[in-house]
């Protein structure tokens, strides 16, 4: 009776996508992702459009100067956390409970360990790094203080995103949503709080980030700790098993590298805009805030990607991957359509919601007019990279995203953007790397599901 009982808390708290509807399962699995990764997303949106309203363009140029360093270690952790994922996924769609309780064990420490080690360095190399993406003379110190109050905390971000990855991996996204939707709703109150009425500038907005990531953090761990279902994992008693460990950096390095590289890349391109004045760092930073609600729902379906082949997989369920991925380009291709009209029809309304300051907004129509058209490429890119990492390969994916959305970024900002003589050389990095990135992963994509498929009759 307790056996069943158990089996029915599992089926109830998790998705088992190795069956019923493809489409409907991964749209379902789907739209709390995309939720959470847009609550999410809050954290630092809330910070911009507070201390932009309320303490001024260079308190909004200094956020968003630190925005893409912060950045390039959230894609890093998230990363790390989709080895860990993969895995999790492959193993729960194959029913080894053994094998699952090592990963889960395994993949807490590995976040602790990364968090710590990124909070210590972090605080130490926080203005270093910032004048070393050309961040202005007027704006160092408050990105300074923004920057190493948020390495700080940053370990409860880590913690958190591994915590995430635990539930996702199981089809549990709704979880991650309510914890995150918590943290969102306290991050903004303490934003106002601290920003307008304790006038506590740009170090009250980092300070008011790190207590609401610490009460995400937690919530999750607590779950983990208390819940019946084979996902149970207490931190303070999980040993690792460094075997699983190796396993999961194995498979998770790749697409962390990928991803830190990539971010890196666009660190590249923020110095390049830097270049050009406060206005232009104040008008890219509004900007960039509204892309990563624009980009999250595409990593979102990339992710459901993810799980949904990795779980197939792991049930010996090959013949629903293919289809699998055709529902996920699809669900890409129309979110982006819809919301590249959106960006080009409101683009003064969407900036102006940052600043009121015509300098600002002019560059931030200007970063609109050029990326907002492409989101489409973007979208087939990381659909079918997620397809393809759901089956263990995690390694091709990473060199095609190296190749388009970082060398032939730098590349282009070293030569090509020079040449324009104003920042449409610098903006047009991002599209022309979108269609490069996406015409490479679906000649991939043909190769390992047309040809090597049909060669060994698998694609795993």
């Amino acid at each position: 009776m307790e056996s069943q009982n158990t089996q029915k808390e599992i089926t109830k708290q998790t998705m088992d996508m190795t069956s019923g509807s493809i489409f409907k399962s991964i749209l379902i699995f789907s739209i709390p992702l995309i939720l959470g990764n847009l609550l999410q997303q809050l954290y630092n949106t809330a910070d911009s459009l507070i201390v932009g309203n309320y303490v001024g363009k260079q308190a909004l140029a200094a956020v968003g100067s630190s925005g893409m360093l912060i950045y390039l270690l959230s894609c890093f952790f998230l990363g790390a956390a989709s080895g860990a994922g993969i895995l999790l996924a492959q193993y729960y769609g194959a029913k080894d409970y053994k094998k699952l309780d090592k990963a889960l064990k395994s993949t807490l420490f590995i976040g602790v360990v990364i968090g710590l080690i990124t909070t210590i360095l972090g605080v130490f190399t926080a203005k270093p790094l910032l004048i070393l993406i050309n961040t202005s003379e007027d704006v160092l110190n408050d990105a300074s203080i923004y920057l190493r109050l948020y390495f700080i905390g940053i370990i409860f971000n880590v913690i958190y995103n591994m915590a995430s990855g635990i539930l996702n991996a199981f089809g549990d996204s709704k979880r991650s949503l309510l914890y995150l939707a918590i943290a969102s709703i306290v991050n903004i109150i303490l934003d106002f709080v601290f920003v307008k009425f304790l006038n506590l500038g740009i170090a009250g907005a980092a300070i008011a980030t790190d207590i609401s990531q610490f009460i995400s953090s937690t919530l999750a761990l607590i779950y983990l700790a208390k819940t019946r279902l084979p996902y149970k994992v207490n931190i303070f008693k999980a040993k690792p098993d460094f075997d699983m460990c190796i396993r999961i950096l194995k498979i998770g390095l790749p697409t962390a590298i990928q991803n830190a590289v990539i971010a890196f890349s666009n660190v590249l391109i923020q110095a390049g805009v830097n270049s050009y004045g406060t206005n232009a760092t104040a008008g890219f930073a509004a900007y960039m805030k509204v892309d990563g609600f624009n980009i999250l729902p595409i990593l979102s379906f990339s992710l459901a990607a993810t799980t949904f082949v990795g779980q197939n997989i792991g049930a010996k369920r090959k013949d629903r991957v293919y289809k699998g991925m055709w529902a996920v380009l699809f669900m890409g291709i129309i979110y982006t359509c819809m919301i590249t009209v959106i960006m080009l029809s409101l683009n003064r309304q969407i900036i102006g919601l940052f600043s009121s300051d015509e300098n600002v907004i002019y560059y931030g129509i200007l970063s609109i007019k050029a990326l907002a058209p492409f989101y489409m490429c973007l979208s087939i890119c990381h659909s079918l990279a997620g397809t393809i990492r759901g089956t263990g390969n995690t390694f091709a994916p990473m060199v095609i995203m190296l190749l388009s959305l970082c060398l032939f970024r730098i590349l282009w900002i070293l030569t090509i953007a020079k040449r324009f003589n104003s920042m449409w050389g610098v903006l047009l990095t991002y599209p022309t790397s979108f269609v490069v990135c996406a015409v490479l992963m679906i000649a991939l994509t043909v190769y390992i599901f047309k040809i090597k498929g049909n060669k060994n009759s698998s694609i795993a």
